[in-house]
């Protein structure tokens, strides 16, 4: 399969998520709390989206596929893009740019402390996602940089894990697979 047929297969992928609450919120299904269901669902797809992007080299690794490596940036940018719509529903939609509240949240709520923290992460990530980034930061400084999505990952999934109040199974999932993962990516270097 040609590049550009794969490239669009998988925006259409990363995109339909994005689509479905789109259709959601105008046939009514978005349920009782329409803001909270929003803030959630974009913060899923985006923890979501982000270890589809940080699954790529391994499975470069375990099965070969080089495809995913070649769709690596566009799969982290779709996780930043679902990453600032959570964030923005939150400041725009839920506090209504109450920036008083905001700080007070930032503060007293541990995870979104986190999350917030993890929000600049992913920022500078996707800011110097380009290739003249590359050039200019130089491909090592770009490539320490980068490392942090690592960190990023672990504190989606800290994040996640602190927001929810009973049920803690689908979190341990996302902290399982990001376990899978980096675990791929030791073992291949421990043996490489």
């Amino acid at each position: 399969m040609s590049y550009r047929i794969t490239w669009w297969l998988v925006f259409l992928v990363m995109s339909a998520p994005l689509v479905w609450l789109i259709g959601l919120a105008f046939t009514g299904g978005l349920g009782a709390n329409p803001i909270e269901f929003i803030t959630r669902y974009l913060g899923d797809w985006a923890l979501r989206s982000l270890l589809v992007a940080l699954a790529a080299t391994p499975l470069k690794i375990a099965l070969g596929w080089r495809w995913p490596v070649r769709v690596r940036r566009m799969l982290g940018l779709w996780a930043y893009a679902y990453v600032t719509l959570h964030i923005a529903n939150y400041v725009g939609i839920d506090q209504f740019f109450d920036w008083g509240a905001i700080g007070t949240d930032i503060v007293k709520r541990n995870y979104i402390t986190v999350g917030m923290a993890n929000f600049v992460i992913v920022t500078l990530l996707a800011a110097t996602s380009w290739n003249g980034a590359i050039k200019r930061m130089g491909a090592k400084a770009w490539k320490r940089l980068h490392k942090f999505v690592y960190l990023a990952g672990v504190l989606g999934c800290f994040h996640y894990f602190m927001m929810v109040k009973a049920d803690t199974l689908p979190p341990t999932i996302h902290i399982g697979i990001l376990g899978a993962l980096l675990s791929v990516r030791v073992w291949h270097r421990i043996r490489g």
